[in-house]
């Protein structure tokens, strides 16, 4: 989560996009190749149970408000 809160807002922005767009079941988004050692840490943290309690609900509210339908 530590790298995450250091990328780029923009960054951020992809990620919680390609995030929705998995979860939604649809075509997920291609994941730069930049960014592939970030998502894959996340899926990491994830399968480790390693979530992150307490995190901001503005970012969140922020990721669904700009989510594409």
């Amino acid at each position: 989560m530590e790298a995450l809160r250091r990328m780029p807002a923009a960054d951020r922005e992809s990620l919680a996009q390609a995030i929705l767009t998995v979860a939604d079941n649809e075509t997920p988004l291609d994941i730069d190749p930049e960014h592939l050692p970030a998502v894959l840490e996340g899926l990491a943290q994830i399968e480790r149970g390693a979530y992150v309690e307490g995190e901001p609900e503005d970012l969140v509210a922020a990721a669904f408000r700009r989510r594409v339908p």
